[in-house]
């Protein structure tokens, strides 16, 4: 799912990311000069970023450390960007996600709780199901996008974007004291457990040797609390960021490091990064947070109507709803777009041009596609180009560049659905 825009720049730390003329991420610096005192701004800066409990790990596996959402993450390893991209679709990699937020709702009144917050149907959910969601507010901008799964256990599981994960506590424990205050029975628990991403089409046959429990009836979007290669109080939700079967797995702090040494004893397991993450998700045409959806956009002009439950769009009684319910009927002046296109890379705030040349839209996120060999990008066009298949252009280096309206994922989805 759901990675907090991704703001790599020279900062402080001396050290930042740029596309370089293939349209791969490079490390960039303040070159010889002055580079002492880069090392010192970068290890003052370092001390200031969150740490997951994996980062020393990281280091040892000499993971290129940046600076995301105020934590300390691996861009990527020894492989290279394009490697590392490539394994996770034909073999199996971790990812560590632990610096997003993890969140156990309590209470006889947890449900109601959460759909005062979010679009989805919560209550229809059967148990140990989960939904990806939006938090929206009075406006129908999206303030993040989250997945929340209805356990067994008696409490909802939340897991939301590292980038938001401040303004989503404190948008929770608003709606919470007005609960607790209604007298309604709902309480939070913020987890200070690891998550790690195992993603790939390898990943079930990795995980199974570690597990008792069948993998082949865990299917997409199912959890289940498990005993992991020996590590007790697991939860395994079948999802995952990058559009192939995999798992995310919450572990207790402490054992984390012995699980993931554990599953890369395994040749088919290597280590990935941000990297490969981002581009990994925009061939699955999954939205960045930040980049592709923020408190500007509804989810009409996002594409993602289908995160709203069949009965909250009828009873009209989520956040937003009387902005959101009437733009689904009469549709909105732009709309979220897949393009592709050869030549240049397409990057981030791209102009979308009409073949007239008329400025229609902005790209929101792009790369090369290390599967596809060619340049994919989202972003928002007016509607009237929104169709498949249009011929459009985008605007890169001060020229127009040819470029096709498509559907999106760019890369088909290979989720287990049983």
């Amino acid at each position: 799912m759901m990675w907090a825009r991704l703001t790599v720049g020279a900062g402080a730390s001396g050290l930042g990311l740029r596309a370089a003329g293939d349209g791969l991420l490079r490390f960039v610096g303040a070159g010889c000069a002055g580079r002492r005192q880069q090392q010192s701004r970068a290890a003052s800066t370092e001390t200031a970023l969150k740490k997951t409990p994996l980062f020393d790990f990281h280091r040892g596996q000499e993971g290129k450390m940046v600076e995301f959402a105020g934590w300390s993450m691996p861009v990527q390893y020894k492989d290279s960007h394009i490697a590392s991209h490539m394994h996770t679709r034909e073999h199996c990699s971790i990812f560590d996600v632990s610096h997003m937020l993890q969140t156990n709702v309590h209470g006889k009144d947890r449900v109601k709780f959460m759909e005062s917050l979010v679009v989805a149907d919560i209550a229809e959910l059967k148990d140990n199901q989960g939904t990806l969601t939006l938090f929206t507010n009075e406006k129908g901008g999206i303030i993040d996008d989250l997945i929340v799964t209805k356990t067994d256990q008696g409490y909802l599981y939340v897991v939301s974007n590292a980038g938001c994960a401040d303004k989503d506590s404190v948008h929770m424990k608003a709606r919470l004291a007005e609960f607790k205050y209604a007298g309604f029975d709902v309480d939070l628990e913020f987890l200070d457990c690891a998550l790690i991403a195992v993603q790939g089409p390898t990943m079930s046959q990795v995980l199974q040797v570690g597990l008792k429990e069948d993998l082949s009836k865990l299917t997409f979007m199912t959890s289940a609390l498990a005993t992991v290669f020996g590590v007790p109080n697991c939860r395994l939700t079948r999802c995952g960021y990058t559009g192939e079967d995999g798992v995310e797995i919450s572990v207790p702090e402490s054992r984390v490091v012995e699980l993931t040494e554990t599953l890369l004893t395994n040749s088919e397991v290597k280590l990935a990064g941000l990297g490969a993450r981002d581009s990994l998700r925009l061939e699955a045409g999954l939205c960045l947070y930040g980049n592709d959806i923020d408190e500007t956009t509804t989810p009409v002009e996002a594409t993602l109507v289908w995160t709203i439950g069949k009965r909250r769009r009828q009873a009209k009684d989520f956040p937003g709803a009387d902005i959101i319910i009437p733009q689904i009927k009469a549709k909105t002046a732009r709309k979220r777009v897949g393009l592709v296109s050869t030549g240049p890379p397409v990057r981030q705030h791209t102009p979308i041009l009409s073949p007239d040349g008329k400025v229609i839209g902005e790209v929101t996120s792009g790369c090369p596609s290390p599967c596809l060999k060619k340049n994919i990008a989202m972003g928002y066009v007016d509607a009237a180009f929104a169709k498949n298949g249009t011929a459009i252009q985008v605007e890169v280096r001060k020229k127009a560049v040819p470029a096709t309206v498509s559907k999106m994922p760019f890369v088909p989805t290979k989720y287990y659905t049983g």
